[in-house]
C-alpha cells in the first residue's frame, strides 16, 4: 500500500495481532485498548449514521471515530474548541518556549514506571521553572505555566521531555503589580538544567530509593538538556506553539509512506539537518515504537501553574 489511503489504523489491523502474540502478558493495558481502539476507529463495529441526500438518492454510512488520544484521526473537533477556550486566556504579553529533556540513563526506568516517572518530571521540572522565576534576581513574580509532555522522536525512539509555554512576566507577590521579563531572557537556563537534576535525584533517592539504585551514576553529574527562547507576543503567536505541541502525537498518517506485507515506511524530519528521511521497519518493530508513546489510563499530559 503506497497512497494517501494508508493510515495508522490499517497498520495495526494488519500487524496488531502479531505484535500481541508476541508481546504477550507484557503487552500494558493501555497499549492493548489503543490497538483495539485503533483497529476499530471509523469502522462498522463502532457504530455510525447513515445518510440519505433527497435530491441525489445517494445513501452512506459514516461510522464513528474511536476517540483514542493515541489515534491521529479523531481530535479535530476538540482541538479546535480547546483552542478557543485557551485563546480567551491569552494575556497581551510575549511569551517564552523551554524544553527540559532527561538524559538517556533514566529512559528505561521510565519506560517500565511511565505514570510514576513522567509524572514526576512534569512536577519537579515545572517547579523549578516557577521557582526561578520567583527569585528577585531574575524576575521576582509568579508567571504563567502550561507544561506538555512529549516522549518522542521523530524516528519514535524513546525521549521523554517536556515542552512550557511560560508567560514573559508575572504577578508580583504583593498580587497588585505586572512585572514584565526583557524580550529575550526568562531565566538562566544552566541553572534551571542543575536545579531540575538535582531534584529530581533528592525525590527519586527519598520516595524511591529501590528505584533510584537502578538509574548510572552518570546521570546524576552531566548537565540535563534544557533551553529556553522568546516565541513570541499576542494570541497569534501562542496559538500557533500550542496547535504544533499539545495535540500532536508520535505518529501522524500523513508521514506514513508505505506497506507491504512485512514492513512500515515512514518519515521524519532530522533537526539538526532539516531534511527528512525515511525508515523501514518491520510492522510489529513498527508497533512497537509507536507504543511506547502510549500514555498510561487517566495521566494527564497537558497541565497548568502558576496564573495558568
Amino acid at each position: 500500500m503506497s497512497d494517501h489511503s494508508l493510515d495508522l489504523a490499517t497498520v495495526v489491523r494488519r500487524f496488531g495481532a502479531a505484535y500481541q502474540q508476541q508481546m504477550g502478558p507484557h503487552l500494558l493495558p493501555s497499549q492493548r485498548r489503543a490497538l483495539r481502539d485503533l483497529a476499530a476507529c471509523m469502522t462498522a463495529q463502532l457504530g455510525g449514521r447513515y445518510y440519505h441526500c433527497a435530491d441525489c438518492q445517494t445513501r452512506f454510512w459514516t461510522y464513528h471515530g474511536c476517540r483514542n488520544r493515541a489515534c491521529p484521526k479523531c481530535h479535530g473537533r476538540q482541538t479546535a474548541a480547546w483552542l478557543r477556550q485557551r485563546q480567551a486566556e491569552m494575556l497581551p504579553c510575549h511569551y517564552f518556549h523551554l524544553v527540559a529533556t532527561v538524559p538517556a540513563e533514566l529512559r528505561p526506568l521510565c519506560q517500565r514506571h511511565q505514570k510514576l516517572l513522567y509524572g514526576l518530571l512534569m512536577t519537579i521540572t515545572t517547579q523549578a521553572v516557577a521557582d526561578l522565576a520567583a527569585q528577585r534576581r531574575h524576575l521576582g513574580a509568579r508567571v504563567g505555566l502550561l507544561a506538555v509532555l512529549h516522549t518522542w522522536t521523530g524516528a519514535l525512539q524513546l525521549h521523554p521531555h517536556v515542552h512550557w509555554l511560560a508567560t514573559g512576566g508575572g504577578v508580583t507577590p504583593d498580587g497588585h503589580r505586572w512585572h514584565a521579563a526583557p524580550k529575550r531572557f526568562l531565566l538562566p537556563v544552566k541553572r534551571l538544567s542543575r536545579l531540575i537534576r538535582e531534584r529530581f535525584a533528592a525525590a527519586l533517592r527519598h520516595d524511591h530509593p529501590e528505584l533510584f539504585a537502578q538509574v548510572p551514576a552518570s546521570a546524576w553529574t552531566q548537565p540535563w538538556c534544557t533551553w529556553c527562547k522568546p516565541f513570541g507576543h499576542g494570541a497569534a503567536a501562542v496559538l500557533t506553539y500550542l496547535a504544533r505541541y499539545v495535540f500532536r502525537i508520535a505518529m501522524t498518517n500523513r508521514r506514513l509512506l508505505h506497506m507491504d506485507d512485512t514492513h512500515v515506511t515512514f518519515q521524519h524530519l532530522v533537526r539538526a539537518t532539516g531534511a527528512w528521511r525515511q525508515e523501514r521497519l518491520p510492522g510489529v518493530t513498527f508497533l512497537g515504537r509507536f507504543l511506547l508513546h502510549v500514555l498510561p489510563k487517566g495521566f494527564h499530559k497537558v497541565r497548568y501553574y502558576g496564573l495558568w
